[in-house]
């Protein structure tokens, strides 16, 4: 096995252990961690956990011990040089005696960018950086969006047909019922991307129209509970709604709407109430990001109607985008997933997964990593 070949096995360990911190170290980012020792052999693996504050490389090296003197640390993002709720990982790795340090990628907090690689070397380790880059960004895509600009990494959601429609014609399915587009093969896989998320956010209009629950539903171990936002002008939100029978600190609407004997209602009822100054009569989108940016989170998945879709994309606030397309097409009176779109998006890259007969198509729309490598 080449040098270069060994450092990716070694790094996809990494990344296996970094994703078994996911939901569960945000607003930190998934780390994973894996020390050989100077023969080769694995001596210590790890990976971060919020509340259990250790980050991934510290793990790995109380595992290692002294075994880890002399050897390499494979870590899927560049380790942080300063003190935060822990002291410094390069200092760890250092007073550890390690030989070399192979990272995926740095780290796109401006306090860290660069600074522990220099650090590391400073302290004379070999240090290699870019090895499975991409996984490691892809990985870790909201913090890289948050820790830059304070605001979560917008993750749009649409299930819709072949000719881009998301609902019948307007009275031809009863309210407050879902109408599902996608098969259940397409909607399970909805579930993953909310158990990745901080929070899902949504229009009264497809409350209104589905009575919705929002939540995350896979199962999987998180840290947090999924927030479920909702984008509401004029506080329409129906207090008998599925989302406020089952509001437990976990449900704030965003509104424009100074009618506090229904903003009490819906306190009352544990839904918590944010009142933004109104943008043309409607609740300013960048405000919504930047409040929940200021909550620390990190991944925003939107399961939104035709207007906020398209504000949203027009707006510029996506970063990716996943299409669930099913194999029907249902005319012109449908309702549409996009409306009046002035310029055209276009998606590069796009993953494409089958689901039975849907597909899912996914692309990045804008990267949220800093494009300058150190």
């Amino acid at each position: 096995m080449s040098d270069l070949d060994q450092d990716q096995y070694w790094m996809q360990r990494a990344l296996e252990l970094a994703r078994r911190g996911i939901a569960v170290t945000s607003p930190n980012p998934a780390v994973g961690c894996v020390i050989l020792d100077r023969d080769g052999h694995v001596a210590g693996e790890g990976w971060h956990e919020y509340d259990l504050l250790d980050h991934a490389e510290v793990v790995a090296l109380k595992a290692a011990q002294q075994h880890a003197r002399g050897g390499t640390a494979y870590v899927t993002l560049e380790p942080c040089n300063h003190t935060g709720r822990t002291g410094p990982c390069t200092e760890a790795l250092i007073a550890a005696g390690l030989r070399r340090v192979v990272a995926a990628t740095i780290d796109p907090n401006p306090a860290v960018a660069g600074h522990g690689l220099d650090r590391l070397r400073e302290a004379g380790i070999e240090v290699a950086l870019g090895v499975c880059q991409a996984e490691g960004r892809r990985l870790n895509e909201g913090f890289a969006r948050w820790s830059q600009h304070r605001r979560p990494l917008v993750l749009m959601k649409v299930a819709m047909t072949l000719d881009g429609r998301i609902a019948p014609p307007p009275g031809e399915h009863n309210l407050h019922q879902p109408y599902w587009i996608t098969s259940e093969a397409a909607r399970l896989a909805v579930q993953p991307l909310r158990w990745q998320a901080d929070a899902a956010l949504t229009g009264v209009d497809t409350v209104l129209a589905d009575d919705p629950l929002l939540t995350d539903r896979s199962g999987l171990r998180r840290r947090r509970p999924l927030l479920r936002v909702v984008l509401d002008s004029a506080l329409r939100m129906p207090l008998d709604s599925k989302m406020v029978a089952t509001a437990h600190n976990d449900l704030v609407i965003f509104t424009v709407s100074n009618d506090m004997h229904r903003i009490d209602e819906l306190r009352t009822r544990g839904v918590r109430v944010e009142v933004l100054p109104a943008e043309a009569g409607r609740v300013p989108l960048a405000n919504v990001l930047d409040q929940l940016g200021e909550e620390g989170i990190l991944t925003l998945l939107t399961e939104t109607g035709t207007r906020l879709n398209t504000a949203l994309l027009a707006g510029g606030l996506v970063d990716r985008v996943h299409l669930f397309v099913s194999p029907q097409i249902m005319g012109s009176d449908a309702v549409p997933a996009f409306r009046g779109m002035a310029h055209p998006i276009h998606m590069a890259e796009v993953e494409v997964e089958r689901y039975g007969n849907d597909l899912g198509l996914c692309s990045l729309l804008k990267d949220p990593w800093p494009q300058a490598e150190t």
